[in-house]
């Protein structure tokens, strides 16, 4: 598994933060790209290095599927690499190194079709069947401060629940709600 020790995470936080200010260091393709992960319903921490020397490295997509699993059932879907992408440039436009706050990865079409019935803001073909959404908090980062962010990337979808206190982002085409 490719779950790095805090000491080497840090350190490459700390590059990415340099990497901020260049950006010529950031356009690199193969630059290495580091997320940080805090599960919030199975209390699971990952400091993971997902893409190296110009390709996404199995062993860590591999922990990604693991911890985004539905934390309902058990079940592991595939996560988008294009998810993770997306993650790691709205890490980089909020300042960097903080962990993303996870409240749902993937999701199970059992879970899904639970969480239809108890609201009616659950879509019966959600992205989160497919890994390719994630409804987040950052650690530090004020909600509005990372739904913009989301926003403006135009990756994606894009949906904010101030109430709920989450930020829903996903591969799909571009959107708001």
């Amino acid at each position: 598994m490719t779950q790095i020790p805090r000491r080497r995470c840090l350190a490459a936080l700390g590059a990415f933060a340099l990497a901020s200010v260049a950006p010529a260091a950031r356009a690199e393709a193969g630059a290495p790209r580091v997320l940080r992960f805090e599960h919030l319903h199975t209390g699971e921490k990952l400091c993971v290095e997902y893409f190296a020397a110009g390709g996404y490295l199995p062993d860590a997509l591999g922990a990604v599927n693991h911890l985004l699993r539905d934390f309902r059932t058990g079940d592991v879907g595939a996560i988008d690499a294009a998810l993770l992408d997306q993650l790691h440039e709205l890490d980089r436009l909020t300042a960097g190194g903080r962990p993303f706050q996870v409240i749902s990865g993937y999701r199970s079409p059992a879970t899904n079709q639970m969480l239809r019935e108890r609201s009616g803001g659950v879509a019966s073909n959600s992205l989160h069947m497919r890994g390719q959404a994630i409804d987040i908090r950052l650690a530090g980062v004020p909600l509005a401060t990372l739904h913009d962010a989301a926003l403006a990337l135009r990756a994606g979808g894009v949906g904010y629940y101030p109430a709920s206190d989450f930020v829903h982002v996903d591969t799909g085409r571009v959107r708001a709600w």
